[in-house]
Parts: structure tokens; C-alpha cells; sequence
């Protein structure tokens, strides 16, 4: 028994570990960022708490007959609201001292007085106290798991009109008792369905796993729930790219985690060398790490000096002296990133083969070198698009086949950088113009972005704005729904009769 609690004791700091797999992309969200998402969020409650509906109000109270019907919010005053982070899953978000102005038609019999008309009300002195739960569900996407609210009216006033007014108003306890009830038995309702399904839809616009190109894709799923403190919201995501070709590969991640320590920006963005490293395996496993150049594709100046250089092969190989040269460059082993505080570097191996090319003949192999050049990165974002500008840095090449043509290829290396320079990196960056989405919501974008290396990781520092309103994200990917064919009918206007109240 001692002997197996020894183990296990053992064998725990390896279970923690392997049980919290390091991020390959983190985000922070801080209390400014919130302060903003509470001002969207503020606007999309009013227009959800304007198209409450509440049920008709019927009733008597001794010879007094009343009906409230087509009850519809004209006003909002939301005062005060807080929107707080509260840990560990959670979102707070209160309404205190707000007011609801109503206007709903009335039908009214007192003793054989009868009248009907409008009703102006306002209840003031709302609250609303909301908890939403935050957490990662089946698929890895952040979802609003929970809510908790509730409603409270303070006061209810409603001003009557007409030739029964003093009535009304000495009647009116019943009325407005009644409205009040259904006012605040709304309310949460509504704001359940606005956050659970509504809401829900706007976190579904997340890119959990899609495809970057024709090539890879990317896996942006959270690898737990979010972990929230007072003041920030921290959200792990694997970040990790794969090939089209081998969409379950696993690739496992042994790089630094990410640590954010900052909260003076929105929000904050950290990658770690996995994440640029499980790009490049897989643009390398999908075969595209490589370039061919032929006949007219060659620049001219590197024709020239290839020409030159191995002139006592070409013509060796008379009359064939003008056949067309084949440069074909290919990566030979995965790319690596390095992130150090002073900048980021990527490291590339390659092969660079040199071939004559006669017509109806077979290829004539002049050369086989080997590479290896290191390349700066520039990280940088855009809108939601996280981008790379490569530059060649250093490089060197040396014979795969013997030392006396490493020492010939020497004279090449220098000219040869400049016109791998002018001619190989356009096309590389070209490639990754574009870039790879970030994980947000449609219609939210960085703005004023600041890159910071670190040892292992970078982060991206930045701001937020709402380029579509969260309405108008809603309405775009609201589902159509489905009408069914019924007989044509009106709905049947509230009965003037005294009789049937």
C-alpha cells in the first residue's frame, strides 16, 4: 500500500502536466476591452428588452371589468449598468434604477359606464442582476453555458384619460399591480433567449477549424474552459495547423506557453513558436515548400552567372551549349521559429538542384547544393489577420557532393543571395500575404496593434472595435424559419362589447 501511494505521488507532476497541454495561442481580454464590449452589449439589451411581449391583462374586481391588451415598450432609460468579470467562469452584468415607458389599450366597464383607449405607464426604479457562465463546449468553442437573472420593479405609474379619469385612477391598483407582475416576469426571459441563443450565435462566428488556403487549415479549439480573474478573460486555444492532406494529425507541443502579464491594452494576442512551427510542418507536409524555375522563369542575371560558373560542364556537353536551365529549390526539412526578445528568425535547410534541360533529351544535373539560410519575421496584424513578412538574413550553400566544389561554389554564394533576395522572396511572401484569421467574432477588429517578443512567445497588444453591431451579426445568421401553409386569417381585434368583458 505505501509502495503504490509512493507511485502515485510520483507519478502526479508528470499526470498535472500532461493534463494542462500548453497553448499554442492565447487571448486576453481586460476590463477595457470589456468597457467596450458593455457599450455594444448596452444597445443590444435595449432593442431586446423594447420587443418584450407581455400577455393580455384581464380581469374584475367588484363591478369594476378590465382587459389590457396590445401592451408595447415606447421608452428605455437604462441609467446605470456594470458589466464585471467575476471569477472563474463568469460575466456579471447589472441594470439599476431604469425605467420602462409602456402603452397598451384598455377596455374598461363600471357599473354600466363604458370606455375604451390608451394607457400611457412607466415603471421606474428596474434592476436587473444577470450571471452569465462561460465555458468551452463539445467543439472546443467559447459559449455562454448558463444565466442566471433577476427582475425587480420598484414603482409602476400609468395616466389615464377620458371622462372617467378620478375612476381609473382610483382603480388603477389593480391594473397596475397586474402590469407590473407581467413586466418583470418578461424581462428575464427575454434576456435568457438573448443571451443563450442569440449571443450563442454570434460566438458560433468564432473559427474554431477551418481552412487557411487549399493547402492546411488551422485548429483554433479551446483546450479548456475560460479562466476568468477581476480584471481579465483568459482563453487558451491549441493553434495548430495541420495538412488537408492529414486533417487528424496530432502534432504535440513542447514549446514554451505563453504568459500574458499585461492589462493596460483591450486585448492581448500571444503565439508561441508552436504555432508558426506547426504551420510550416504543415505547408511542409503538404508539398509546397518548394519552387521551380525553367527556360524563361530564370532571371536573367542568375542565368548568366550560373552559365559562368559552370561553363566547363556546359561545354562539355556540346552542342547542347544553349539548352535551357531547371533551378528547382526545395525545402528539405521542416522550417523552425525561433522567438527571442530582440526579434523572431525562421531557420531553412534546402536543397538547390542546377540542371541543363536539352530538348527531347534527359535532364543534365550540374549541381546539387545544399542550404541553409536563416530568415527574419516580421509578425504583424491587420483587421483580424495575423500576417508575416519574411527577409533574408543569412545564408549559405556548400556541395552535397565534395569539398572541391563547395570551395568553386564560394564566389556564387554572395550574388546568389541578392537574386534569392529579388526573386525568391517575392514569391514567398506573396504566399503569405494573406495571412491566417484570429479567433474573433465577426465584427470585432484590432486596432493600434503593438508586437512584443518575448523568450518563446510573441504577444500582440491592441485595441477593439465593433465594425458590425452584434444586431446586425444576429440578422445575418438568424435561420430562416419555416412557415407552414394555414388558411389565411386575421387576428381578431379585442371585442368592444361591455358583454364580454
Amino acid at each position: 500500500m505505501a509502495a503504490g501511494s509512493c507511485l502515485l505521488l510520483l507519478l502526479l507532476p508528470w499526470l498535472v502536466t500532461a493534463s494542462h497541454s500548453p497553448p499554442g495561442c492565447k487571448i486576453r481580454i481586460t476590463s477595457k476591452g470589456l468597457d467596450l464590449v458593455k457599450q455594444e452589449g448596452l444597445r443590444f439589451v435595449e432593442q431586446e428588452l423594447q420587443n418584450i411581449t407581455i400577455s393580455d391583462l384581464h380581469g374584475k374586481e367588484g363591478q369594476f371589468h378590465y382587459n389590457i391588451s396590445q401592451v408595447r415598450v415606447t421608452d428605455l432609460q437604462l441609467a446605470s449598468s456594470d458589466l464585471n468579470f467575476q471569477p472563474r467562469q463568469h460575466l456579471v452584468f447589472n441594470i439599476s434604477n431604469a425605467s420602462i415607458s409602456l402603452r397598451f389599450r384598455r377596455q374598461l366597464l363600471y357599473w354600466f359606464f363604458y370606455d375604451i383607449g390608451s394607457i400611457n405607464a412607466s415603471a421606474d426604479g428596474v434592476h436587473i442582476h444577470t450571471v452569465l457562465r462561460l465555458a468551452k463546449d463539445g467543439a472546443g468553442r467559447l459559449k455562454i453555458s448558463n444565466i442566471t437573472c433577476n427582475a425587480s420593479i420598484a414603482r409602476m405609474h400609468a395616466g389615464f384619460s377620458g371622462t372617467l379619469r378620478k375612476v381609473y385612477e382610483f382603480l388603477s391598483t389593480f391594473i397596475i399591480t397586474g402590469m407590473r407582475y407581467l413586466l418583470s416576469q418578461q424581462i428575464c426571459p427575454s434576456l435568457e433567449h438573448a443571451s443563450l441563443v442569440l449571443l450563442n450565435s454570434v460566438l458560433d462566428t468564432v473559427p474554431v477549424r477551418n481552412y487557411v488556403d487549399e493547402h492546411v487549415g488551422i485548429d483554433y479549439s479551446l483546450l479548456r474552459d475560460p479562466s476568468i480573474s477581476s480584471d481579465t478573460l483568459d482563453l487558451d486555444f491549441k493553434g495548430m495547423f495541420f495538412p488537408r492532406v492529414r486533417e487528424d494529425q496530432e502534432l504535440e507541443n513542447h514549446a514554451v506557453e505563453p504568459v500574458i502579464k499585461e492589462t493596460e491594452r483591450m486585448v492581448y494576442v500571444a503565439f508561441s513558436e508552436y504555432f508558426f512551427d506547426s504551420a510550416m510542418l504543415a505547408y511542409f507536409q503538404a508539398g509546397v515548400l518548394n519552387i521551380e524555375l525553367q527556360g524563361e522563369k530564370v532571371p536573367k542575371d542568375l542565368e548568366v552567372l550560373l552559365r559562368a560558373t559552370f561553363f566547363g560542364t556546359i561545354f562539355m556537353l556540346s552542342p547542347s551549349v544553349d539548352a535551357p536551365l531547371r533551378l528547382v529549390l526545395q525545402v528539405s526539412a521542416p522550417p523552425r521559429c525561433i522567438i527571442k526578445p530582440s526579434g523572431t528568425s525562421v531557420s531553412v535547410s534546402a536543397f538547390l538542384n542546377i540542371s541543363l534541360v536539352p530538348p527531347d533529351r534527359l535532364p543534365v544535373q550540374l549541381s546539387s547544393m545544399a542550404m541553409e539560410t536563416k530568415l527574419s519575421a516580421k509578425v504583424f496584424l491587420q483587421g483580424k489577420a495575423l500576417r508575416v513578412q519574411l527577409d533574408l538574413r543569412r545564408f549559405r550553400i556548400y556541395s552535397k557532393q565534395s569539398a572541391l566544389e563547395s570551395l568553386a561554389l564560394f564566389s556564387l554564394q554572395a550574388p546568389l543571395k541578392t537574386l534569392l533576395q529579388l526573386t525568391i522572396m517575392p514569391i514567398i511572401n506573396e504566399r503569405t500575404k494573406k495571412g491566417v484569421q484570429i479567433p474573433l467574432p465577426e465584427g470585432m477588429d484590432f486596432t493600434t496593434e503593438v508586437v512584443t517578443n518575448h523568450a518563446g512567445f510573441l504577444t500582440v497588444g491592441a485595441d477593439l472595435h465593433f465594425s458590425k453591431g452584434l444586431r446586425e451579426v444576429i440578422e445575418k445568421y438568424r435561420p430562416v424559419p419555416t412557415v407552414t401553409a394555414y388558411p389565411s386569417s386575421q387576428p381578431a381585434e379585442p371585442s368592444l362589447d361591455p358583454g364580454s368583458l
